[in-house]
């Protein structure tokens, strides 16, 4: 399976390291986000990756060249001229996916120890379009799933404001986790162009697909977005 990484963003939330560094080379116990996250993937036997670059984005290419990708197989996709958020940011890097049946999609500002490999099971094994990884935590912002886990909403628990695509009875809120596994045919529904979030297209999607959320609550997971939260993962990983 191949998979792709969003080192674009311009991770304000770590400022001031970010005002002269991507977050993705932001250092736990001396190594970087990105080694962090793809030496994760090495795990699960996932070796072909593509990183999508922005903010100092010869920063992480000189960082790739200079480590032989640290053993993986490492395209990047431009996005020096224009950030295009993480839908935006998917649909650029599609042709990397040609040929493949699913893929996996992270965030290279979260560290955690979940099972790859049962999600990526999951995945195949059944028929939704895709598998997003969610736990029962605290998050401003949720995803909202009836009783068999298929995605039907979204809500932003500070504005109080919710996105429903799919009217049900019965709603169970999950926080995000910035992990997912899916199907290539996403690609073939989206009405989205330029820079757009990947939540809309996930709600769109809601519409007419299932994607399901994958509980891996009780795993160990930290959004490293944040300088104490830098400091708390020295302690986990």
């Amino acid at each position: 399976m191949k998979a792709m990484i969003f080192a674009a963003g311009l991770g304000t939330r770590l400022k001031p390291f970010t005002d002269h560094h991507p977050k993705a080379l932001a250092e736990v116990n001396g190594i970087t986000l990105l080694e962090h996250n793809l030496r994760y993937l090495q795990r699960f036997g996932i070796y072909d990756v593509v990183v999508n670059v922005h903010h100092f984005a010869e920063q992480i290419e000189n960082i790739l060249f200079e480590n032989a990708d640290f053993g993986s197989r490492i395209a990047i996709s431009d996005e020096k001229d224009m950030l295009l958020d993480t839908g935006g940011g998917l649909k650029k890097a599609a042709w990397f996916f040609e040929h493949e049946q699913n893929f996996l999609l992270m965030n290279v500002d979260v560290l955690t120890n979940l099972d790859l490999e049962k999600m990526m099971e999951a995945q195949e094994a059944g028929d939704a379009m895709g598998m997003l990884a969610v736990m029962k935590r605290e998050s401003s912002r949720q995803f909202l799933f009836d009783e068999h886990m298929d995605l039907c909403g979204w809500a932003n628990n500070k504005t109080n404001e919710q996105k429903i695509s799919r009217e049900v009875s019965w709603m169970q809120p999950f926080a995000f986790s910035g992990i997912q596994v899916l199907s290539t045919s996403v690609f073939n529904d989206c009405p989205f162009e330029g820079k757009f979030s990947i939540i809309d297209w996930y709600l769109h999607l809601a519409k007419a697909h299932i994607l399901k959320g994958y509980d891996h609550s009780g795993n160990i997971f930290i959004d490293v977005g944040k300088p104490e939260s830098l400091e708390k993962a020295g302690y986990l990983f």
